[in-house]
């Protein structure tokens, strides 16, 4: 019979989360997540198995809470010029979040110690492949409904728009001035024809 868990899983991850996304993989000690998850180590060996293991957990609770935000910021307008702004104006509104670090912990995912572990890697590489498929279709689909122009290269402007995203949260680690980004996000949009 399995033992009964002597903490609360959700809280746990939810902590262990917050943990990852401010400092990073390697820059989060088990010593770091066991005092914010408040457990022991025992315990977090027979539940989770290791950092990596948790780490999983967390960027899957992140996509859960977070990344379904910002999907439905994107996918809720009926129009894709106003879903993609949504997208970039729900990204604002959480680097301005005071409680939250100045950057996706997906984002943060590419990095050269996530990469190395091949499960991480995995897992990213996949999340990342989602998100700019979705993108891709969101925008075909307003080709198809004729708001974006049939020569609009919708796979090419979502794969653009990813990067650009990477690019974005970077730099708001060093510098962040949501006017200034406001603009500059309407610039990149508009140039792209969104």
């Amino acid at each position: 019979m399995a033992r009964a868990l002597e903490f609360d899983y959700d809280k746990a991850i939810d902590k262990a989360t917050r943990v990852f996304w401010k400092k990073g993989y390697s820059g989060t000690s088990l010593r770091d997540l066991l005092k914010a998850m408040g457990i022991g180590e025992g315990s977090f060996y027979n539940t989770l198995k290791s950092k990596n293991q948790l780490y999983l957990e967390c960027l899957k609770r992140y996509n859960d809470t977070v990344g379904r935000r910002r999907g439905e910021a994107l996918f809720s307008p009926s129009s894709a010029k106003e879903g993609v702004r949504g997208l970039f104006r729900s990204l604002l509104d959480d680097l301005d979040d005071p409680r939250t670090p100045r950057v996706c912990l997906l984002a943060r995912s590419v990095s050269s110690d996530v990469l190395a572990e091949r499960d991480l890697q995995k897992f990213v590489r996949k999340d990342m492949a989602a998100f700019v498929g979705a993108f891709s279709n969101r925008l075909r689909s307003a080709k198809d409904t004729g708001e974006l122009p049939s020569e609009f290269d919708a796979e090419g402007v979502a794969q653009i728009i990813a990067t650009y995203l990477q690019g974005l949260f970077r730099t708001a680690l060093l510098s962040y001035d949501r006017s200034q980004l406001e603009r500059q996000v309407d610039l990149f949009l508009t140039s792209l024809g969104l």
